[in-house]
């Protein structure tokens, strides 16, 4: 029984498409994760961004920073290998709504006014390969079979 819900974590469907998405939103979560944790890519690192997140009500705002760098880069990483793509994509869906209701939702939609659309269209992207998964070019397949 356990076995048979450790294994449904790591199936996913058969098809090519979900490469593309995992590839393409690994990149832009891990860099944007890389900006929160690491100052790189013209990021503020965990300091300035607490720092940022603590003065818009998201308390502690290390903490906070650190969680939300993490789960963007390392699930970030994750989706590019296609690993524990499931569970990476829900906690990213998740990291994305916070993202869009704290900051971005009074904006409105368009990004040329601090709006949603980005965060909404990685929020879809994360969903669909949540409820896909990795696809048949992903290390999920692997473990999946070591698991049968």
């Amino acid at each position: 029984m356990q076995s048979s819900k450790i294994q449904k974590v790591f199936q996913s469907n058969n098809t090519i498409s979900s490469l593309p998405l995992r590839l393409v939103a690994g990149v832009i979560f891990a860099a944007h994760g890389g900006q929160k944790l690491f100052a790189w890519f013209g990021g503020y690192g965990l300091e300035g961004t607490g720092q940022w997140m603590e003065s818009i009500g998201l308390a502690p705002g290390f903490l906070m920073a650190l969680m939300a760098g993490s789960a963007e880069f390392f699930g970030g990483l994750l989706l590019i290998a296609g690993l524990l793509t499931r569970p990476a994509s829900l906690v990213l869906a998740f990291t994305m709504l916070v993202a869009i209701f704290s900051v971005h939702f009074e904006n409105g939609l368009f990004m040329s006014n601090n709006g949603y659309e980005f965060g909404l269209a990685l929020f879809a992207m994360s969903l669909a390969l949540a409820l896909q998964g990795g696809g048949r070019l992903a290390v999920d397949n692997l473990v999946a079979r070591k698991l049968a």
